[in-house]
Formats: C-alpha cells, sequence, structure tokens
C-alpha cells in the first residue's frame, strides 16, 4: 500500500531551499555554488526550484532579508528595553548592531561574495536594511526628546546622520580588519559623542 506524503506549503517548500543553499554558501562559497546544486540538496529538480526563485541572486536576497529580520528583532529588543534610558540605548544599539554583523561574519567566512553580489545588482535590499535600522534610531531619538534629554529638531534627519555615521558598524565587507574589542571601543566612543552632540541644546 502506498504513503501519502505530507503536504508541504510553498512557504515551507522556500524555507527549506533558503537552509540548503545558506548551508551551501556557508560551506562552498556564493560564487562557487550553483542553483543545480542548491536543488540537488533540497531533493527536488533544477526545474522544480525555479518554480520559486528566479535564480541565485534571488535566493541570496531572499536570505539577506531573513537575515534582516533576526538583526532587526535584536535592535528592537535594545529599543524596547525599560532598564536603561536613550543615550545608553544608543550604545547598546550600536554595539548590538556590530556583534551581529561580527557574528554573521564569524560564522559564513564566504559571506563577502555574497553581500558584494547585493550590493552591486540589488540596491533595494541595501535601502530596506538602512530603512530598518534608522527607523529604530528615530524610536530611541524620539524617546530622548520626549523626556527632553535630546535636542533633536529633526529626529529622522538625525537618525539617517547617526546610521550613515556608524556604517561600519553593519557593513560585513570590514569585519575582518580588527578584533572585535577594537570595534566595540570605536563604537562606545562614537556613541559618546553622538550623546554630548544630542544633549548639548539641554546644557
Amino acid at each position: 500500500m502506498s504513503r501519502t506524503r505530507p503536504h508541504t506549503s510553498a512557504t515551507e517548500t522556500r524555507e527549506r531551499i533558503l537552509d540548503a543553499a545558506d548551508a551551501r554558501f556557508r560551506r562552498y562559497g556564493y560564487t562557487k555554488t550553483t542553483m543545480a546544486e542548491i536543488a540537488n540538496d533540497t531533493g527536488m529538480s533544477a526545474a522544480n526550484l525555479y518554480r520559486y526563485f528566479e535564480n541565485k541572486r534571488d535566493i541570496a536576497a531572499s536570505l539577506a532579508l531573513r537575515c534582516f529580520e533576526e538583526k532587526d528583532a535584536r535592535l528592537r529588543a535594545v529599543v524596547e528595553r525599560t532598564d536603561i534610558g536613550p543615550a545608553d540605548k544608543i550604545e547598546a544599539f550600536l554595539l548590538e548592531l556590530l556583534r551581529y554583523t561580527f557574528s554573521q561574519c564569524d560564522a559564513n567566512p564566504k559571506l563577502n561574495a555574497l553581500v558584494e553580489d547585493i550590493a552591486s545588482h540589488r540596491p533595494d535590499i541595501v535601502a530596506r536594511k538602512r530603512a530598518g535600522e534608522q527607523a529604530l534610531m528615530a524610536e530611541i531619538l524620539a524617546e530622548g526628546v520626549r523626556r527632553g534629554e535630546f535636542a533633536v529638531d529633526d529626529i529622522e534627519a538625525t537618525a539617517r546622520t547617526i546610521m550613515a555615521g556608524s556604517l561600519m558598524f553593519g557593513l560585513p565587507l570590514l569585519m575582518h580588519t580588527m578584533p572585535l574589542e577594537e570595534f566595540e571601543s570605536l563604537a562606545r566612543r562614537l556613541a559618546r559623542l553622538l550623546v554630548r552632540g544630542l544633549t548639548r541644546g539641554q546644557e
């Protein structure tokens, strides 16, 4: 008697493909991986794989978005902390961003090729990353203004400026240029400079 295979939703299949692609990218590198190999790892034909993703870059973009969701959740946890004020949240935010980026690169030394491809060909993905981080930073600034701790005329513009100035902490391409401790020291010093600037109008 034949056994009926359990139904798998399209979402579950996409996640299975992403998991397989992520594992192969980490082991062999993005540039050396083919769609046929990803299909083989998921136990499906290459033709079937193309029903879910247009090409390898489409898979990479989906992996990047999944990564952003995890990162933003960790940054959101910093924003929502109740044990520290807005000034300390800026430092905690920059450190969390840095540590997440560093951990991703540490776990995946071959990540840079994927990042470079996304940055070159999918500016919408880069914009999504930037917008998510800026929105969360804006929430910290808004809290500081409400509490009378920060003097900020344009919260959105200030958040955008802060994230532009701290770009290196979220850029995988730079993570191997110095030890984590040195990056953390830079993040703390930058946070102190930012807070002094934000609070100067209150002195």
